[in-house]
């Protein structure tokens, strides 16, 4: 199995492309669609997203822990790949035959771009990321999206003109998913051989994708439904500030992500081997790492968010500045969170812990949605959004208290918290002082980079913390080499 930093820093080149390519191209959709456009493919591709998760069910995690389980087995990996792609087909089928059915008889608003978002759905009929995720391929899923990303941009620089382009920029982005799903179906051969299981062996896998689909629905809740719930109560421009300014949030949350994707399955490998040691010291590191990660990504966002949204997506997105400033916030929630989650409850199979404090979040995020966005709109939805990844990321660690001392590590990591506050402080009086345009907002991300990596690295190396031990070793190896 390739090793972990191996594979971390796959996925960590591709969320740098992934940060880099939003930047080129979010201020020229915006600019180009405009808010109301971006807000209408914002709402039907959350309708679709609906169709497209209610038939993946709870296929993405199960199938990758299960790979992890069994990938030292070829026979019991052939099998375990063949009953849960099967699943995959019969939800599918289902799923894309009910989204025709909406489309044409329920469907009177954007129709047309309410049927090619089918495109999008049909996608998950060919998603196998989970095998390749579970036998640790991660080269091959990077390179994947990363030739297809870049394809979308050019298309998207090519074809996307105007708002009557919506059409255009929506066949690019659900073509572009579709085609990066059947790319790495040119591999599965490689890995493996489906063979035919039986409809008794292929329904023993319902049970636990539905148990660990609960979470992922609730969870959507609070990712998808507030922009149907903004469409319906205050309209698609409401949306379109929504859409963007979570865009913006979730561009380097994915290097959080990156470390989920990679850690989980390596977790389910160690924890079924019976490494209880290691297991605590993969958790205790994380823990730490995601934290300094967290504390540059939401100070810097929150201290550049009111002149970041006028200058990277227009002046009409100005409202995006403040929603942008609240989204921030839940970087830590999702941080953490995302550590317990893929590290410890997944791996472990504690599905009722997950599913408890997902539910939870979803109906705080809902009570919160229906009492503030009629009044407040995106912004209402955006402290829906903290209430609710704090309840999901609480309930988690305290689920957890008496086995992983979570709270512990996190509260170990409060000099770094103390300087990514000092960084905003730093940040936002620029802003304030400044005139709104590109040139502060270089001056903003160069001070406030140039003092969170001084005082981080400066804290890291006095206080012998491992996570700069780490780092020192790292260098010292490169430099030797």
């Amino acid at each position: 199995m390739e090793s972990i930093k191996k594979n971390f820093i796959y996925n960590i080149l591709y969320q740098i492309l992934i940060i880099i390519l939003p930047l080129i191209t979010a201020p020229y959709i915006s600019r180009t669609l405009g808010a109301n456009a971006v807000g209408i493919y914002s709402y039907t591709n959350s309708i679709a997203y609906y169709f497209l998760l209610v038939a993946m069910l709870g296929i993405g995690n199960h199938g990758n822990r299960s790979v992890a389980s069994v990938r030292d087995n070829q026979e019991k990996l052939n099998e375990t790949f063949s009953s849960i792609f099967s699943l995959q087909f019969i939800t599918f089928s289902i799923s894309i035959l009910t989204y025709i059915l909406y489309v044409l008889f329920i469907s009177k608003d954007n129709q047309l771009i309410s049927f090619i978002q089918l495109i999008y759905i049909a996608s998950g009929l060919f998603d196998i990321s989970w095998l390749f995720f579970g036998l640790e391929k991660f080269k091959i899923t990077v390179t994947r999206n990363t030739l297809i990303k870049i394809g979308t941009v050019v298309c998207m620089f090519i074809f996307v003109h105007s708002p009557e382009d919506l059409w255009k920029y929506t066949i690019i982005m659900s073509g572009g998913t579709f085609i990066s799903q059947i790319y790495l179906w040119g591999y599965v051969k490689k890995y493996v051989k489906f063979k035919w299981v039986g409809f008794k062996r292929i329904f023993s896998n319902l049970k636990p994708v539905l148990i660990l689909f609960i979470p992922v629905l609730a969870y959507s809740i609070y990712k998808v439904m507030d922009k149907i719930m903004l469409g319906n109560m205050s309209g698609y421009a409401e949306v379109g500030f929504y859409n963007n300014a979570e865009k913006i949030t979730n561009i380097p949350m994915g290097i959080i992500t990156a470390l989920g994707t990679v850690m989980l399955p390596r977790m389910s490998n160690i924890i079924a081997k019976g490494e209880t040691q290691k297991t605590e010291e993969y958790i205790r590191q994380s823990t730490k790492l995601v934290t300094l990660i967290a504390s540059a990504i939401a100070f810097g966002l929150m201290g550049v968010s009111k002149v970041l949204a006028p200058v990277f997506f227009g002046e009409d997105f100005t409202p995006c500045g403040t929603i942008i400033e609240l989204l921030s916030i839940t970087v830590f929630f999702v941080s953490w969170a995302n550590v317990i989650r893929t590290q410890y409850l997944i791996p472990n199979h504690y599905d009722k812990i997950y599913l408890s404090s997902t539910i939870i979040g979803a109906i705080v995020n809902l009570i919160v949605n229906l009492l503030l966005i009629p009044r407040y709109a995106a912004n209402g939805a955006a402290i829906g959004t903290i209430l609710a990844e704090f309840c999901v990321m609480f309930i988690q660690a305290i689920s957890i208290r008496k086995e992983i001392p979570i709270i512990k590590y996190i509260f170990s990591y409060l000099p770094i918290l103390i300087i990514g506050m000092t960084m905003y402080i730093v940040v936002k009086i620029i802003g304030n002082i400044f005139t709104c345009n590109v040139i502060t907002l270089i001056i903003q991300i160069g001070t406030g980079g140039l003092l969170f990596i001084i005082l981080t690295l400066t804290y890291l190396f006095v206080s012998k913390d491992e996570i700069g031990k780490i780092i020192l070793d790292t260098i010292n190896k490169k430099l030797i080499k």
